[in-house]
């Protein structure tokens, strides 16, 4: 479920999808840092989130912290809820050139 928030300034949103196309590939601290960092700009508390995302309160502060290991469908309806979304992509190669 996507809660649209009044968000105070769209350059928060533009300055968090640039940092996150710089970080490449995230472990769950950095996954759990961007959706803490996200719900402070929407102005929403944990409980807000839990409640609109269906997941329990414990299971978000674990997520934020980085810690537990979530199943993909509760990470999913976290991240839909702060308006975030994961992206999947072929891993780019880095071959050397003889």
């Amino acid at each position: 479920m996507y809660c649209d928030f009044p968000l105070p300034c769209q350059k928060k949103i533009v300055s968090l999808q640039q940092k996150s196309q710089h970080i490449g590939i995230m472990d769950m601290h950095d996954i759990g840092l961007t959706i803490k960092e996200r719900r402070n700009t929407l102005g929403v508390n944990q409980r807000t989130v839990s409640e609109l995302s269906g997941v329990a309160v414990n299971t978000l502060v674990a997520i934020e912290r980085g810690e537990g290991n979530p199943h993909v469908s509760t990470l999913i309806d976290v991240l839909e809820t702060v308006g975030l979304q994961l992206d999947i992509r072929p891993k780019i190669m880095e071959y050397e050139t003889m």
